[in-house]
C-alpha cells in the first residue's frame, strides 16, 4: 500500500484488495482489515515528524459493513491527541459508495529507541514529495 498524509494530523490510502484476502466469500477477512488500520492510524505519529516512531498497545476495531474484495477502498487515519509518548488516534476503511465498513481507536505509544535503535533505513521506507 502507499500512504499520504495531509501534512497536520491524517493519513490516507486508496487501495484494492484481492482476494487472496478473503475471509467468507468475497469479503476481506477482518483481521487483515484490523492489520490495514492498525497500519495506517499508527503512521499518523510520523506526519509531522517521520522519525517519531509509535507503536499500537490497544486496537479496537468495530465491523459495521461487510467490505468487499476487489473493489477499491478507501482508508483514513486520524490523530485526536498526540505526545512525544502517548497518542491517540482513530481510523476507517469506506466503501466505493462512501458508506464506512470498519472503524477503529487505536492508543499508540513511543517505540523505546533500544527496539528501533539508530538505523530507521532498515524499514525501507521510501518518502515521496
Amino acid at each position: 500500500m502507499t500512504f499520504w498524509d495531509n501534512g497536520d494530523d491524517e493519513v490516507y490510502a486508496e487501495y484494492t484488495i484481492p482476494s487472496d484476502y478473503e475471509g467468507y466469500p468475497g469479503i476481506v477477512h477482518g483481521g487483515v482489515q484490523a492489520a490495514i488500520l492498525d497500519e495506517i492510524v499508527g503512521r499518523v505519529s510520523l506526519v509531522e515528524n517521520f522519525h517519531h516512531f509509535m507503536m499500537s498497545v490497544r486496537l479496537d476495531v468495530k465491523f459495521r459493513l461487510s467490505v468487499p474484495i476487489n473493489e477499491p477502498l478507501r482508508f483514513l487515519g486520524r490523530r485526536i491527541t498526540l505526545s512525544s509518548r502517548r497518542g491517540r488516534a482513530e481510523g476507517h476503511i469506506y466503501l466505493p459508495d462512501g458508506r464506512l465498513a470498519t472503524e477503529a481507536s487505536m492508543t499508540l505509544v513511543r517505540v523505546p529507541e533500544r527496539l528501533l535503535g539508530s538505523n530507521v533505513d532498515c524499514l525501507q521506507w521510501r518518502v515521496d514529495e
